[in-house]
């Protein structure tokens, strides 16, 4: 089983937790005090935890459902690479037409953990060819 080691800087704020026995995520939760996102508005919430992810994995950061559905709260810029030691913060946008307001110990977002193999870049002058080749948007008939 992966180990993940958190470190609290905040003592006040709770450690991520999977809600229930089965979850792909763990809940991450807002440092902050009492801050109102305004619709349209996006901004940086510190968890008030550090964590340290084995080599080989990585932290993604995704949205709550019910904060997605009920509210339009969208996570942005979800990536934790297994080298970072830094506080978490989590990108919030706004896309729903209400204020939300988001408190202390709010769940925010889920971390799902995920194997993450390092790649091997080569520089070529040209690729293989496939059936698809270069057609992108739109190419398999749904547009």
């Amino acid at each position: 089983m992966l180990k993940i080691k958190i470190q609290k800087i905040n003592k006040d704020i709770k450690i991520p937790n999977y809600a229930h026995s089965g979850d792909a995520g763990i809940d991450l939760y807002s440092a902050e005090e009492n801050y109102v996102l305004k619709s349209g508005e996006y901004k940086g919430f510190v968890t008030g935890i550090k964590m340290e992810i084995s080599r080989g994995y990585v932290g993604l950061v995704w949205d709550k459902s019910g904060l997605a559905l009920k509210h339009c709260i969208k996570t942005m810029g979800g990536v934790i690479d297994s080298t970072y030691r830094g506080e978490i913060i989590v990108i919030l946008i706004n896309l729903g037409k209400k204020d939300y307001r988001v408190k202390k110990n709010t769940k925010i977002a889920q971390m799902l953990f995920q194997k993450a193999e390092e790649a091997e870049i080569k520089e070529v002058k040209s690729l293989s060819n496939t059936k698809r080749g270069e057609r992108g948007f739109g190419s398999s008939g749904i547009r």
